[in-house]
């Protein structure tokens, strides 16, 4: 057994010196890139402006921009709010260099646009957590959709893109996700205390969120708001999904020597995935070996494992690639549509007009005894609004990452191939500049206008990505919250127990800060 441990951690070592190799290979290129930008053929006079020249903040040797960090004059769950800070002082793009990484900053939405229209066929974006990636590799797993670029993306993207894309084909699961929402409110009302708080509330709803995506992934019940052994393994997953994008982001702040040897905290991060991906494979596993033996026992009922059953008959995606397809949109919604339920409910309880209208769109729609269909759904154009409006509020991110395949000039700026690029429509979310009264909460700036057309640029706001690289799971994450806020609001008006203005915290993603201040209110 020490053989084979020794033999295993001297593997480990050799991956990770050899994506180390990789990743310092493509670092010394576009470092080549940008120092050579002097003869490019953009260069007319003086009027762009070599990359060299991008204005960012003080950088020091090995650090980077990092030092503020280090010593503790900014912090990490404000990085959303330094970014905004580095629009103010520096202007519409602005060159940040962590460690041995250099990412360029996008504000206007003009050359945001730019990079979506330059993306191609197969747009090309750096992984959001490098260490996910990294431990993927190490692991020889299936990159998934998120890690992939290139013609191997395209393969993953079009297996999926009919059936987790088309509104028409997500709504198969509107069924199963309503179910969840009944016993989610249910569940509610027995954790609500005299005052109309909720103990720990984000867990609560983190919870319901995988329960629907495994009913989703899996078509039955994880028992994840049961109580229990099964409920204690879904708040442990909760709990282990929130501490590896903590430590993820750490590690994005860092100089990175996990690449070449595991560091004490990439250990940690290590032991809290081996949980996370165990638990996950399990559940995805043991239902592919269910549908295999009800297969072969010819009792596999039509339509029956819906999600499972289309990957499986798709020639093109071997097993790993079905693993992995389904652990994204089992966990995925942990760190996107839990945080954005949360900060829709704060968003309601801070703007009862708002929810009043809502609540009488609901009440004329929805039938409490009977199920929610597509149908119901798309004459529920206030709760539409209401829900893309709260995203100006409690956005997902602060940015969209790319890597451009070609050279571009972006803000006066030549930008070579390949540089990481933060497309950081974050900051005008709440501007002037593009919206009247920013600071007030108000849907129907999202409801069409006689002509037709939205009235606000999808440069401004675009909270699943643009394009082809879009987010797979859009979908499901908008049925949950449609759902989610119907079955909520048919019982409960939510009241806000403080009038602070939405607040966040960022970790690779944004969260609303926890406590959430509001409490439920039960109608009559």
């Amino acid at each position: 057994m020490m053989i084979l441990r020794m033999q295993r951690s001297m593997l480990a070592e050799a991956r990770r010196a050899v994506l180390a190799r990789r990743n310092g290979r493509r670092e010394l290129w576009l470092l080549v890139r940008c120092l050579s930008n002097v003869n490019t053929d953009f260069f007319v006079g003086d009027s762009v402006k070599p990359f060299e020249a991008i204005p960012g903040p003080v950088r020091v040797p090995v650090l980077g921009t990092l030092l503020p960090y280090k010593i503790g004059l900014k912090r990490l769950p404000s990085y959303h709010q330094e970014v905004c800070r580095l629009h103010q002082q520096y202007g519409p793009v602005v060159r940040e260099v962590l460690g041995t990484q250099t990412v360029v900053h996008i504000f206007d939405p003009a050359d945001i646009r730019a990079v979506y229209e330059s993306d191609g066929k197969m747009p090309h974006i750096p992984p959001l957590q490098e260490t996910t990636q990294f431990y993927r590799q190490e692991k020889d797993m299936s990159l998934g959709l998120g890690n992939l670029n290139g013609e191997e993306w395209y393969r993953l993207r079009h297996a999926v893109q009919q059936m987790m894309l088309r509104p028409r084909e997500v709504s198969y699961y509107y069924p199963l996700q309503d179910g969840v929402a009944c016993k989610a409110v249910d569940r509610l009302m027995t954790q609500v205390d005299d005052s109309g708080s909720v103990h720990n509330l984000h867990h609560l709803l983190a919870k319901w969120i995988l329960e629907s995506a495994g009913m989703c992934c899996f078509e039955r019940s994880l028992g994840s708001l049961d109580g229990g052994a099964d409920e204690a393994m879904a708040q442990r997953l909760v709990e282990t999904n929130i501490e590896i994008f903590k430590l993820s982001a750490e590690l994005k702040f860092s100089l990175r020597l996990y690449r070449y040897f595991a560091t004490p905290k990439y250990k940690k991060l290590h032991q809290l995935e081996d949980y996370f991906y165990g638990m996950s494979f399990k559940f995805i596993n043991d239902a592919i070996e269910e549908i295999r033996a009800l297969m072969a026992e010819d009792k596999l009922e039509k339509g029956r494992y819906n999600f499972l059953t289309y990957l499986m008959s798709r020639k093109e995606l071997s097993y790993n690639d079905v693993m992995i397809i389904t652990l994204s949109l089992f966990s995925d919604g942990l760190s996107t549509t839990a945080p954005t339920f949360l900060g829709n409910l704060h968003c309601l309880a801070l703007n009862p007009d708002v929810q009043e209208r809502l609540y009488q769109e609901i009440k004329t729609h929805v039938d409490p005894e009977a199920p929610i269909t597509l149908d119901i759904i798309n004459k529920l154009h206030y709760l539409k609004a209401f829900v893309k409006e709260a995203f100006r509020f409690y956005p997902i991110g602060e940015s969209v990452q790319r890597l451009p395949q070609k050279d571009m000039v972006l803000g006066g700026y030549f930008i070579p191939a390949g540089t990481y690029l933060d497309l950081n429509a974050y900051v005008w979310l709440r501007s002037d500049h593009y919206f009247k009264d920013p600071e007030k909460l108000i849907p129907d700036r999202w409801l069409r206008d006689s002509a037709g057309a939205p009235s606000v640029s999808p440069y401004v706001l675009n909270p699943f990505s643009i394009g082809t690289r879009m987010c797979a799971g859009r979908r499901f994450a908008e049925q949950d919250l449609y759902v989610g806020l119907c079955r909520l609001l048919l019982k409960f008006r939510v009241q806000a127990t403080s009038s602070h203005p939405p607040e966040q915290e960022w970790a690779m993603l944004l969260r609303p800060r926890t406590p959430l201040p509001v409490r439920f209110i039960r109608r009559e």
